[in-house]
């Protein structure tokens, strides 16, 4: 299978971006290198694992998740606390507490040396976790439910 090339990518995504936008952007012709390595490097970081490109290795499986009674769906690595990606409103929680991520086939979480933890199924973690249908992940007070991994 063909690789796909970061230029293009990194052009269309810009493109997608410049077109949403109420306020004039300048074309991708007119951004700096800086700018375009910029693009080009957030475009690399989701579309591709080591040498292959997602379209070679396939989709990430998505972990679906429960908490504070929503359930919610992630198809790329993110991070959960005060200002992370799963917004956790909790005084006990830390700003990035605990990072979600895939990789070899599975869905893993770990602790990101928060204040008080992470804790999965009741056990404080020290290293990086898989993660399994029916866990029950803390972070601060809040629980986090893995419905599908």
């Amino acid at each position: 299978m063909a690789r796909i090339d970061i230029e293009v990518l990194a052009r269309t995504a810009y493109d997608a971006y410049r077109n949403a936008q109420k306020k004039t952007v300048p074309p991708w012709d007119e951004l700096t290198a800086a700018e375009q390595l910029g693009w080009k490097a957030a475009v690399s970081a989701v579309t591709t694992h080591g040498d292959k490109t997602l379209a070679d290795v396939g989709p990430t499986p998505s972990l679906v998740l429960q908490a504070g009674g929503q359930t919610q769906v992630f198809s790329t690595d993110f991070t959960a606390g005060r200002q992370g990606n799963l917004a956790a409103g909790d005084d006990h929680a830390s700003s990035h507490h605990a990072r979600f991520q895939f990789a070899h086939g599975y869905w893993y979480v770990e602790d990101l040396n928060s204040t008080n933890g992470t804790w999965l199924n009741g056990r404080r973690m020290f290293s990086a976790q898989r993660l399994k249908k029916g866990d029950k992940v803390r972070i601060g007070r809040t629980t986090v439910t893995i419905v599908s991994a």
